[in-house]
């Protein structure tokens, strides 16, 4: 258990690192402990003075890397993201704690599910086959509850992809919560199977969208534009930001966070 989780928090540190270019964070691994008790991995912000937030249980003494993002002031921005039983892991967990390590904050909800229940996520990947291969993931923890949420109160709003976004679209709420950021122009990111939902709002029609190419001929239905972009980038048209899937996060991030008015400085 001691390694495994030892190997989970450096691989996620690893990947928030290079999801999000911080090529200036020094994490001097030789400080974990290797016996069972190993500890979680906390970000520190002094610069915004935000309380740490732990990215895995403590399983014992916690260790620390420190980040300054930006040498002057930015606006925290509150985000909202809409996911569901069997979204896939990456386009959850990435941004979730990414988008807090930029100095935000992101609230994760579910139809039908209150703060502190679980969704399970799936673990898709590229294998040589004809589709992508679909696991069982992590289950996640929402931090918000979905009935109480006001979406007035959010500056953007994310849809991840996975399985969720199948049955996200036929609940009336979560379309209502799509057309408030479609209507008000705020930043209405969606990635991988996320733009079905998207589509199915109607908030598509004369907007260039990119998503998981088998998804695009739902884009077209819905009266979007599909462009077909590398798997690794992502496309901004006005307030709408989508990638094709996970192996995009980079840049999906990247292009949210610029829309979300955050800079970033090494």
């Amino acid at each position: 258990m001691g390694q495994t989780a030892l190997d989970n928090d450096t691989a996620l540190a690893a990947s928030i690192s290079a999801f999000m270019g911080f090529k200036a964070i020094c994490l001097d691994l030789r400080r974990f402990p290797t016996e069972p008790s190993v500890s979680s991995l906390t970000l520190l912000d002094p610069f915004f003075r935000l309380p740490s937030v732990s990215l895995f249980p403590p399983l014992g003494p916690v260790h620390h890397f420190v980040y300054n993002p930006c040498g002057g002031s930015m606006s925290s921005k509150s985000i909202l993201m809409i996911a569901g039983d069997y979204a896939e892991v990456l386009e959850v967990m990435i941004p979730f704690h990414a988008l807090q390590m930029a100095g935000h904050t992101i609230h994760v909800v579910c139809p039908g599910k209150k703060a502190g229940e679980f969704i399970p996520t799936s673990v898709h990947d590229f294998e040589g086959d004809q589709t992508y291969t679909e696991k069982r993931g992590h289950n996640f923890q929402l931090n918000a509850t979905f009935d109480d949420i006001k979406p007035e109160a959010y500056d953007a709003l994310m849809i991840p992809g996975g399985r969720a976004p199948e049955y996200l679209r036929l609940n009336p709420r979560v379309i209502e919560i799509v057309h408030h950021f479609a209507k008000t122009n705020k930043p209405l990111a969606a990635i991988c199977h996320g733009p079905q939902v998207l589509a199915a709002a109607g908030v598509l029609k004369g907007k260039k969208c990119n998503a998981y190419p088998a998804t695009g001929p739902e884009v077209t239905l819905g009266g979007g534009t599909y462009v077909s972009i590398p798997m690794t980038d992502a496309l901004v048209d006005g307030n709408l930001i989508t990638a094709p899937g996970w192996p995009a996060l980079g840049a999906y991030l990247a292009k949210l966070l610029a829309a979300l008015g955050t800079r970033i400085e090494l």
